[in-house]
């Protein structure tokens, strides 16, 4: 036996390397993960006009829900009619509008039972006059108001 058998051995190679293209399936399942979550990110950042409208009739909701008096109701109502109207339309269209100019403006833009004789009674019955309860005509004409407001002009204020 030869003393020095490690020089008799074959040289010392290793296995190729993996290669980098095409990548395995989990890969590109998490490629595919990733490219979903930003799109839905990015949709989701892209559209506040949706985020508005969903949160001002989950709230239209709570007040339907809710088994308040109708001076409570009014107030509720006038107060989510008054802050939807500010996001969409912005401050400078809404915040100076009062009484029938107010009124005018819902029927504009949506509210059109709003326009009228049950408007005055909302506003009436939101600031300490006599509290008429035509709550579903109120609630009805806000709906319709947070549905439509904004159509026309994509949402004033983003």
């Amino acid at each position: 036996m030869n003393p020095n058998w490690l020089t008799a051995l074959a040289p010392a190679h290793a296995p190729p390397p993996p290669p980098v293209w095409p990548p395995a399936p989990g890969w590109w399942i998490l490629a595919g993960l990733t490219a979903a979550v930003v799109a839905g990110a990015l949709g989701w950042w892209r559209a506040p006009r949706l985020r508005r409208r969903r949160g001002a009739l989950r709230e239209l909701r709570r007040i339907r829900a809710a088994a308040a008096d109708p001076q409570t109701s009014a107030r509720a109502i006038e107060s989510l009619l008054r802050r939807y109207a500010m996001a969409v339309f912005g401050r400078d269209r809404v915040a100076r509008l009062t009484g029938e100019a107010w009124l005018a403006f819902l029927g504009e833009e949506g509210a059109t039972a709003l326009a009228g004789a049950s408007g005055r009674a909302l506003l009436g019955a939101a600031f300490g006059d006599h509290p008429l309860d035509q709550r579903a005509e109120w609630l009805a004409g806000a709906e319709a108001f947070v549905r439509r407001a904004g159509r026309k002009h994509k949402g004033g204020q983003g």
